[in-house]
């Protein structure tokens, strides 16, 4: 099958999965958008400017899992496992990326797919190189190949390595590999935060871009 089949039944599978998954966790969604706004003042999402396919910017969604103006207080933008910041509700959310849930809404839209590298932050792409600039050749994903494989653990040199590697083997059976990873990781909490220096802006890509850097 060509590669344009697959990526045809990829977006057709992805609008399916999307819709169905929605649905069926309406209730839970529900639930945690009351629990986040019990918790803390603030909004319900964490709501930050993303690079999508061929370069295009959307507005990515996200539950709020820190107390509102957490980029402004504490250690910054960096977010260790024990931060203050995070709230209880989130530090759970964290723990098993329910706080990404609402992304399912950009599958939908078309903005995101299900699999695919993590969706970049507009001022990382003046730092890309002509092969890094390969991972936008696809859409974005809820999860990918660098997300199963050592997740937050990874620097980033290897995190878009591994991107690009995906998007130049992709194939639907690829696909299905890292979606049935993702359960795994997800429960044992492989990765959730890494080390301050694998990291040139920061320890989780959620947080808005910092104001300067020295590298």
């Amino acid at each position: 099958m060509s590669r344009q089949a697959q990526l045809s039944i990829k977006r057709l599978l992805d609008v399916t999965a999307s819709c169905v998954a929605l649905t069926a966790l309406s209730p839970l969604l529900v639930f945690i958008a009351v629990l986040v706004k019990l918790e803390s003042e603030g909004p319900i999402f964490f709501v930050q400017e993303r690079i999508g396919l061929r370069a295009t910017t959307f507005r990515m969604r996200k539950f709020r899992t820190m107390q509102a103006g957490a980029e402004n207080a504490g250690s910054g933008l960096y977010v260790g496992s024990r931060d203050p910041r995070i709230t209880r509700v989130g530090k759970w959310l964290r723990r098993f990326s329910l706080d990404e849930l609402p992304q399912l809404a950009h599958v939908i839209t078309g903005q995101m797919s299900m699999v695919g590298p993590r969706p970049a932050l507009p001022y990382q792409l003046q730092y890309y190189t002509p092969q890094d600039q390969k991972r936008l050749l696809v859409r974005p994903g809820l999860t990918g190949l660098s997300q199963v494989n050592g997740r937050n653990q990874v620097s980033w040199p290897a995190r878009l390595e591994r991107d690009v590697w995906y998007v130049e083997h992709f194939s639907l059976a690829l696909d299905l590999k890292i979606l049935l990873r993702t359960p795994v990781v997800l429960l044992s909490g492989e990765g959730l935060y890494g080390p301050r220096e694998n990291f040139f802006f920061t320890g989780r890509d959620d947080l808005p871009v910092p104001t300067g850097r020295t590298e």
